[in-house]
């Protein structure tokens, strides 16, 4: 399992205490109501609340007459957690987490620890839950402790057990220390609100109606919405955090009707702007960059010939005068470069956003696209055709179902692997289908094929087999459904849209499917039971790594080695490398996310001298729109004596992001090639925020691009030679792309 999955998984809802004697950091106080450890609460992943027991246990405690008991049961789901929250109101600069553990049985494919995350505004801000170090088997009581530095954007800071998995955890003497102290000992912080904070005015709902979507009402909303993000990252007034921009746009539509004259429109405009105040000099706004530019910022609709000329001043003006100091809403983070969106409130108070807050998403993403995704110019699409597209199709939404899923194709027309809706609710799970059978598919030969089962004694029970092409669901055609279903995959090409829909084609709510199958050269119909996969322990692990082998490397021949991204660790190298020393060749297998990061360590072992293989692209708050080259990023060192072999990298779809990294680094070693079909096309440190309705979504933060210039971004890995799987392939249980590595190493 993956750190990324439990940031989400793990939001337990936990009471708010205020007092030291309320917290019952040592479990011997129970709810009289529920008879459980007062003030914790129980969460689950996949299951309800009862899938796990915990209970106030009085047969074992370390210390006192109770600790905290945590168990699986026959319907246990993925993992149980117990948890507590705590407003960050103190101040520090690390934070600890101590406790006692006892387990008992806890299965080797999981684990019993501690957990301990910090929760800023927009997500997660700190987490660790002890994957790397968990408790499996038997052991008595011991302390473990979890330490993070205590993020300055930290609000509130949620802690726990968790057992993943099956197995039994006893947990007694919890401690939470800030530097050392108790936290209710540690400074008090003091929380400075801006202006923009304390504005309450819409929380309700912003109570708008915008009106018919005509093409003039669209083009004015159009306008509007540009100039409205245009000053939010340029105005000083705003960037200071003096008003509630969200707000402020509510406000300014009370008074922006449909119907109106371009000259009115104009001027409404020109006026609003001017009552944001007097503008202050800029020295450096007119300043040449002194990095070089990589991207322009987009700013020729300034000088728009259709608005009106104060119109076109005053735009010109903000710019000429743009904020040079921080700025209320947008950050980069420290050492990396990837923008932090501030204060951008999800309202999760409204699961179905009004009209307002509907327009308020559409603006709010189009102008993070706008101003911070350093791959802008190769979204392939008309930007502000998008936003003219996507303005009625929101407002014109009828449901919280439906505003989600348009949200989620707006969304996918950056054409960004990591830009999707991060929302796994109770509606979207009913919307895609809670069951399915226990088969695995993937497109293959542009067709639908059965690779392999999620869990064996119910895949055989479909009576499909590897190799099965199904060529309709429900009497419908997978072609049409595929025509249905792109344009609500977000993702950076064709071959990742297909690898999603492939794993979600075959949900359902239903009890079977209707499936009509080709075999050979015989098509026959066929009716097969769908299940709720979290309950039947279904491994869907196996569609996020292609062959997963038992050992994090070893040996395919004498003469051939392999290693597998998925689960080395740094520990590994060493005695890796000192047995393959005299191999042939080494298979470096990318079709996975790398457990470990081995970009610098594992190429000093392949290289005899450190080259560049990467150089990134940053944004920029001071001048929005624009981004500038980093210098080049070098892997490898100096080593008289390199690995001498031949080096092949895998990659295929399922290579995504940190994956595809490794493989630009590996890819730069002398004589390396990279064999297999293409990636995910979506690399860079990723950048999180929030939209109305409580919806989460992130972009690829920053530019990746090979030392010559060449983008990774939509174009993924581009294979040295393209082996894809074929039908025939699957059939007899052939991995190809790993066959054709083989014979390329033994080749004289």
């Amino acid at each position: 399992m993956k750190n990324v999955p439990f940031i989400a998984l793990l939001l337990l809802i936990a009471n708010l205490l205020s007092a030291q004697k309320d917290y019952n950091l040592d479990f011997e106080k129970s709810d009289p109501a529920t008879g459980l450890p007062g003030n914790w609460q129980l969460g689950t992943g996949g299951k309800s609340k009862s899938s796990y027991s915990f209970i106030h246990d009085s047969t074992g405690a370390f210390d006192g007459k109770y600790c905290a008991k945590l168990a699986s049961t026959p319907e246990s789901g993925t993992f149980g957690a117990f948890s507590m929250l705590v407003p960050v109101e103190f101040k520090g600069e690390t934070i600890t987490l101590k406790g006692y553990i006892k387990t008992e049985n806890v299965a080797q494919d999981g684990w019993a620890g501690l957990w301990l995350r910090l929760d800023g505004e927009s997500g997660s801000v700190g987490f660790d839950n002890m994957q790397d170090r968990g408790l499996k088997g038997s052991h008595e009581w011991k302390q473990f402790e979890i330490v993070l530095e205590l993020h300055k954007d930290a609000q509130n800071v949620v802690f726990g057990g968790l057992v993943v998995g099956k197995g039994t955890a006893w947990y007694d003497n919890i401690e939470v220390l800030v530097d050392g102290k108790p936290f209710w000992q540690a400074p008090a912080r003091t929380i400075l609100k801006k202006p923009a904070e304390l504005d309450t005015m819409f929380h309700s709902g912003s109570k708008l109606l915008l009106g018919q979507m005509t093409p003039e009402r669209v083009h004015d909303l159009v306008i509007l919405g540009k100039i409205w993000g245009f000053l939010k990252y340029h105005h000083p007034k705003v960037a200071s955090g003096d008003i509630n921009w969200d707000y402020e746009l509510f406000r300014f539509l009370q008074r922006y009707p449909e119907g109106l004259k371009a000259r009115q429109r104009d001027d409404l405009l020109t006026d609003w702007i001017t009552s944001l105040g007097e503008l202050p000099n800029c020295r450096n706004c007119n300043k040449k960059i002194k990095d070089e530019i990589h991207l322009t910022a987009d700013l020729t609709w300034l000088d728009d010939a259709k608005l009106s000329p104060a119109l076109r001043k005053q735009l010109k003006l903000v710019y000429e005068h743009r904020n040079q100091s921080e700025n209320f809403y947008i950050d980069h983070e420290k050492n990396i470069g990837n923008p932090k969106f501030q204060h951008e409130s999800a309202y999760p108070q409204f699961k179905y956003p009004d009209e307002g807050y509907r327009l308020l998403c559409v603006y709010r993403f189009w102008n993070i696209i706008q101003y911070f995704f350093p791959y802008r110019d190769v979204i392939g699409e008309d930007w502000t055709g998008v936003m003219q597209e996507f303005i009625p199709k929101m407002i014109q939404c009828k449901d919280a179902l439906s505003y989600k899923l348009c949200t989620r194709e707006l969304i996918g027309r950056i054409h960004d692997t990591h830009a999707n809706l991060w929302i796994q609710d109770e509606e979207m799970l009913k919307y895609f289908g809670e069951k399915r059978p226990a088969v695995q598919v993937k497109f293959i030969e542009n067709q639908a094929v059965v690779t392999g089962y999620y869990q064996a004694y119910y895949g055989a029970q479909t009576g499909l087999l590897p190799g099965d092409v199904i060529t309709a669901i429900e009497g419908v055609p997978v072609k049409d459904l595929l025509k249905q279903k792109l344009p609500m995959y977000p993702a950076s090409n064709l071959p990742t849209k297909l690898r999603d829909i492939a794993r979600d084609l075959l949900r359902t709510n239903a009890n079977s499917l209707h499936l009509k199958v080709l075999r050979g050269q015989t098509e026959s119909d066929m009716e097969v039971a769908c299940f709720n996969a979290v309950k039947e322990e279904f491994n869907m692990m196996i569609d996020w790594a292609y062959n997963q082998p038992d050992t994090c490397y070893r040996f395919l021949s004498p003469e051939i080695g392999y290693m597998y991204l998925g689960t080395v660790k740094q520990e590994s190298l060493a005695p890796m490398m000192e047995q393959f020393k005299n191999t042939k060749g080494i298979i470096l297998d990318c079709r996975n996310y790398p457990s470990d990061f081995t970009v610098f360590s594992l190429t000093e072992y392949l290289k005899a001298e450190s080259s560049e293989f990467v150089y990134f692209t940053n944004g920029s708050v001071s001048n929005p729109g624009v981004f500038t080259q980093t210098n080049p990023i070098f892997c490898g060192g100096k080593n008289k004596n390199p690995y001498q072999g031949k080096i092949v990298i895998l990659v295929n779809e399922i290579s995504q992001s940190s994956a595809e990294y490794h493989s630009m680094a590996f890819r730069s070693v002398s004589g390396a090639i990279v064999v297999g079909s293409t990636t995910a096309g979506a690399d860079g440190n990723v950048s999180r925020f929030s939209l109305p309705g409580g919806l989460n979504s992130m972009i690829s933060g920053i530019g990746v691009f090979y030392p010559d210039g060449t983008p990774t971004q939509r174009v993924g890995i581009v294979p040295d030679f393209p082996v894809l799987p074929t039908i025939a392939g699957v059939k007899a249980g052939k991995d190809e792309q790993l066959d054709f590595a083989r014979e390329w190493i033994m080749k004289q």
